[in-house]
């Protein structure tokens, strides 16, 4: 495919990304800036090992077939010679059992058989300075397998006999299943602790497993646009800046660089030490603080710390929510978001507009050329946040939609709030919910403007005939309809309730389900479905931790999969009945998209299963194909006579004391 056509892909993917969100519809995407050169430029890469000496990539569709990559025409020419010699040491170790022999999953994580085949990955970066380019190896092994500390520094010694471009050799432990690929230890085993390494302007210290871009001059080009948009050389005293996921050190000492006075934030304390040492030998003004993220915040706002702007680079799978909630307590004028991922990024800027952050412009740069990867940079202005989107509204009361991470009702550790917002709303100055969703559940909720008549339209939400219906993603394959019914603990007391659903689709071994809670006790839904051991999808409470782990780093899944996407009703006072939607938002239909591509998503937008935004108050016909229920089976009618489930209460650990009911 001609590099131009390339471009224009990538930036395909920023704007599909970003469309998939009504708060960013108005964004502009820009074109990609192209790199130079496309090939041999790459300077650092995570390569992982195969059986019989295989060093590549995992092959696309999931799984574990390593694809091997000899001849990789992005390497850059340093590592692709240690590459190739590290190619050759795994295949002859695959032969012998020598302490670089491959790792075999099928063999399990938790095999202690050490030396039976331990290394998982190689991370390899290049590092260069005056003298020249120099190649920095972490090894990355299966803790509990790898061989004795004196074999795999023999084996260190003998990659820098072969290839004396090499720095140093580390060895990185590997825990469990998880799906990263590097884990939290690092162990020198040869040659230097860290490296000087510069791009453009500014050097930094390289450690091993740090992260660096791939393509100097593309970084360098995001150093000079981040310096520019934050106005760091025009302005006449010296900005504040806070930078997070910090890395090695280059951005923040690169806005240092150009006049700014940097505090930094890094999980990993070698890379953060190195680059405030940097900083110090170069007389710049970066403090570099060990720490993650979300601790450092919480006590920055505690404390109150004042910041001009905030440049944030996460890894792939974005900021989390408890991160973004604390930068917008901040309260800064200018966040700068490095991005490459953009599922992760449009995910992320939807939340930050709900914090009353705005983007105008994304600009998308060609950061490693020939493959599908695309970075973003953008600038969120402090603009307000929003009132939500009304899907419903009349003399009394108001139906809008609630977006993930985001309380019905104020919360201390919270910026906002649904009530807050939609007392923006003309006329709802005075609005009192009716029911409530989980701070991580999405979907419709009802406002009276009036308080008066609370109990009255409480009353019709929870007459026996009003209905509150979900999109809910279930770990594994659920049966394809049934009812649950187990009493529910609140209070101390024990409570009658059940609960219908029906399975819509199924995602990559995972259920899309439709489901309708007959009464609304507190996480109802997400209890039930724990019980029969079918939990939702990113539920942090009741769910299957490693499977949400998954989904968080490889479908960008950052929330319980959990949606109220249709409210029916009938109403007091027009004698008519109700039904109110709103459609399956962008960051649910991104990781049904990422786990499984389109067609599961078309089949269920075919099926009108996900839901439109908007009211109706005459089902149509029942050959129309509706959401509406009809009594024939459609994708969002659930059969009454459905098979019941009654799962024993074995404990009460779920109780959840003094919690308001009606959270799903």
């Amino acid at each position: 495919m001609p590099y131009g056509e390339q471009l224009a892909m990538k930036r395909g993917r920023v704007v599909q990304s970003a469309s998939r969100y009504p708060a960013l519809e108005l964004v502009y995407t820009e074109p990609v800036a192209a790199a130079e050169p496309v090939v041999e430029y790459r300077t650092r890469a995570k390569l992982i090992v195969g059986p019989g000496g295989k060093l590549g990539l995992y092959a696309k569709g999931g799984g574990h077939q390593v694809v091997d990559i000899p001849n990789c025409k992005v390497l850059s020419p340093a590592l692709a010679v240690v590459a190739e010699r590290l190619r050759a040491q795994v295949a002859a170790d695959a032969a012998n059992g020598g302490p670089l022999a491959p790792f075999d999953p099928g063999l399990g994580a938790a095999l202690t058989r050490t030396g039976s085949g331990a290394l998982r990955a190689v991370d390899l970066r290049e590092v260069r300075s005056d003298e020249g380019s120099k190649v920095l190896v972490t090894l990355v092994v299966q803790r509990g397998r790898a061989a004795d500390r004196a074999k795999l520094e023999e084996a260190a010694l003998a990659l820098v006999r072969e290839a004396p471009s090499i720095a140093g050799v580390a060895v990185n432990f590997h825990e469990g299943e998880s799906p990263q690929i590097l884990g939290n230890e690092t162990v020198v085993i040869h040659g230097v602790s860290a490296a000087s390494d510069r791009i453009g302007l500014a050097r930094h210290q390289a450690t091993y497993g740090s992260f660096v871009q791939a393509h100097r001059g593309q970084a360098e080009r995001i150093h000079k646009t981040l310096a520019d948009v934050l106005g760091i050389s025009q302005s006449g005293t010296r900005i504040r800046v806070l930078d997070l996921y910090g890395g090695s050190g280059a951005i923040a000492l690169a806005l240092a660089q150009a006049g700014a006075e940097v505090q930094m934030v890094e999980s990993f304390a070698p890379a953060a030490n190195y680059a405030e040492q940097a900083a110090l030998e170069d007389g710049l003004a970066v403090r570099a603080e060990a720490s993650d993220v979300a601790s450092a915040l919480r006590r920055y706002v505690e404390q109150r710390v004042k910041f001009d702007a905030a440049i944030v680079n996460p890894p792939r799978r974005g900021m989390s929510p408890l991160a973004r909630e604390l930068v917008s307590r901040l309260e800064l004028p200018t966040i700068g978001y490095v991005s490459c991922d953009p599922d992760t990024l449009a995910r992320d800027l939807d939340h930050f507009t709900r914090l009353g952050y705005g983007v105008a412009t994304l600009r998308p740069l060609d950061m490693i050329p020939l493959t599908d990867e695309v970075e973003t940079i953008a600038i969120l202005r402090k603009t307000g946040g929003p009132a939500p989107k009304v899907a419903y509204e009349d003399e009394e009361i108001l139906v809008v939609e609630k977006g993930p991470h985001e309380p019905t009702t104020p919360q201390g550790e919270y910026a906002s709030s649904l009530l807050a917002r939609t007392r923006r709303i003309p006329g709802a100055d005075g609005a009192v919910p009716v029911h409530r969703l989980d701070i991580g559940t999405s979907g419709l909720v009802m406002f009276v403007k009036d308080p008066a008549n609370l109990a009255r339209w409480q009353a019709v939400i929870g007459h026996e005939l009003a209905r509150k219906i979900y999109v809910a993603g279930a770990r594994g394959v659920t049966p394809s309809k049934g009812s649950i019914t187990r009493d529910l603990r609140e209070d101390g007391r024990m409570y009658t309730a059940r609960t219908r659903y029906r399975r819509l689709a199924v995602a990559s071994g995972h259920s899309v389900l439709r489901v309708v809670p007959e009464q609304g006790r507190t996480h109802q839904i997400r209890r039930h479905l724990a019980a029969i051991g079918h939990p939702l999808l990113g539920d942090d409470r009741y769910g299957h931790a490693p499977t949400n782990r998954f989904f968080e780093e490889k479908n960008a899944l950052d929330r319980t999969f959990l949606h109220c996407v249709r409210l029916e009703f009938d109403h007091p006072t027009k004698a008519a009945r109700m039904i109110v939607e709103a459609s399956l938002p962008g960051d649910l239909r991104a990781v049904l998209e990422r786990t499984s591509g389109p067609g599961t998503l078309r089949f269920l937008d075919h099926k009108n299963a996900l839901g439109h935004s908007g009211m109706s108050s005459i089902p149509p016909p029942p050959d129309s194909g509706s959401l509406f229920p009809t009594g024939d089976g459609g994708a969002l009618d659930v059969d009454a006579r459905s098979p019941t489930i009654r799962p024993e209460m074995v404990t009460d650990d779920d109780d959840l004391g003094g919690r308001a009911t009606g959270d799903f």
